[in-house]
């Protein structure tokens, strides 16, 4: 399936590992061209070689933190001529009100939720003007099942796909679609290397960390390329009718009880 995606040119936050990077990789690979952040120069290196190394696209690195909202807004500028973006930057730690501090609170709202808004304000300003684009914002499931153990990440992703539904309710009269992806728990490096940490802590044995997955959809977390796979179909014209939703890769882990 041609997804005539070539020639065109997408910011991924987030970009240098997990499931940014697999987007990257997977919309590299239709021939698009790239603007890649995150906060690790060294990771943004590593990642624009392994792409580099497989397409010839062009991959251009930002090693900014968009917590800080004037970085979001100096890379909404540089990158607002995008035809995509890919909002993926940020990970909100589990804890209860109790137990999270208001400070390590806001610090990854800073980044996730305005991190986002920050990054899209702009680029989607310019979207409109051209009469054209892609906004996909990775969210996560905890909007849609919230718990009292990650309310911080529960009450973030929830506003997230609140605004990727307001957002691309009304874009499609601009000509720019927008659209919320909640992945579940995948199996990206963060990921495997808390559950091996958790395998040697209750199991005594790091390499045993499937076991702690069998209750999961098919009985394991989802890959990497899966996810990847959903994100570089929607950012293509093959997706031109939906926005405004938002699409579930879980497994069926939402409609579970």
């Amino acid at each position: 399936m041609d997804l005539k995606l070539s020639g065109r040119t997408a910011l991924i936050t987030g970009g240098s590992r997990g499931i940014g990077l697999g987007v990257a990789q997977g919309l590299a690979a239709e021939g698009c061209h790239l603007h890649l952040t995150a906060r690790n120069a060294a990771d943004l290196d590593a990642a624009r070689g392994k792409i580099l190394a497989a397409h010839k696209v062009n991959v251009t690195c930002h090693a900014l933190d968009l917590g800080v909202s004037e970085n979001a807004r100096r890379l909404a500028q540089a990158c607002r001529d995008v035809d995509i973006l890919v909002n993926n930057a940020g990970a909100i730690p589990q804890g209860t009100l109790t137990g999270l501090d208001e400070n390590t609170w806001r610090a990854s709202w800073d980044l996730k939720v305005f991190g986002y808004i920050n990054v899209t304000r702009d680029i989607y300003a310019a979207m409109c003007e051209r009469k054209r684009g892609v906004i996909v914002n990775i969210i996560g499931g905890a909007g849609e099942r919230p718990t009292a153990g990650y309310v911080a990440g529960s009450m973030a992703n929830a506003g997230l796909m609140a605004f990727s539904r307001a957002l691309g309710a009304e874009s499609p009269n601009h000509g720019v679609r927008v659209v919320g992806l909640n992945p579940s728990a995948t199996a990206t490096d963060r990921g495997v290397t808390r559950w091996r940490n958790q395998a040697q802590k209750d199991l005594g044995d790091a390499e045993r960390w499937r076991e702690l997955t069998k209750g999961f959809p098919f009985g394991r977390p989802a890959e990497v390329k899966e996810v990847a796979d959903v994100v570089v179909f929607l950012c293509s014209d093959r997706a031109s009718y939906v926005s405004g939703t938002i699409i579930s890769v879980d497994g069926g882990a939402a409609a579970r009880k």
